[in-house]
């Protein structure tokens, strides 16, 4: 079975020409972005999070399986990558673009819980994980990818990934799955 997908969101092409011109490596790969899609498919009128929006291809995707009344909030530190995602995705007005600390703005948002989190950089994933997993709604599903070896991983990262694996398996309220494909992903579902 080719897990190739058929179906990509029309603005991945000028995306990934962005992505290659800022050098940036970092995007979700299209195996991931087709499962996110149909992750915000899975929930009428959503409410999504997206922890490192980058040049904005896993937002694109999140986009591309939200039915009309669904919302989503995108967090990047750096403004020159989000930029690219704001040009792009920008008109949509399912989509909030927040640029800053991932960190500071999980320590401080107050808002509502989220049906979907995904965790695409360090906060929400290897920083302020506690804060991240308490945004998720009751139902809903926590998810982070990159947990294969990636070019530009810092030395002993793996044992922080190990780490991290190890207390996302044993964290009371969610079920976890690993799921070895793409680039390496855990879906967390929350049960209490």
């Amino acid at each position: 079975m080719d897990d190739t997908p058929s179906r990509l969101p029309t603005a991945l092409p000028a995306l990934r020409s962005k992505a290659r011109e800022a050098g940036f490596i970092m995007s979700s790969e299209d195996r991931t972005g087709s499962l996110l899609a149909a992750l915000a498919a899975a929930r009428p009128s959503a409410r999504i999070l997206e922890l490192g929006t980058g040049v904005g291809e896993g937002t694109a995707w999140l986009l591309s399986g939200m039915d009309p009344d669904s919302c989503l909030t995108t967090v990047e530190l750096d403004p020159a990558l989000q930029v690219f995602a704001q040009e792009q995705l920008g008109a949509d007005p399912r989509v909030t673009f927040v640029s800053g600390d991932g960190g500071a703005w999980l320590e401080d948002f107050d808002g509502a819980p989220f049906d979907l989190v995904f965790a695409d950089t360090w906060p929400g994933k290897f920083t302020h994980l506690d804060e991240a997993l308490d945004l998720v709604a009751p139902g809903g599903t926590y998810l982070i990818d990159d947990l294969f070896p990636q070019p530009g991983w810092p030395e002993g990262h793996e044992a922080s990934v190990k780490r991290l694996l190890a207390e996302l398996d044993e964290r009371e309220g969610f079920r976890c799955v690993r799921l070895a494909w793409a680039s390496g992903l855990l879906m967390a579902v929350r049960t209490a």
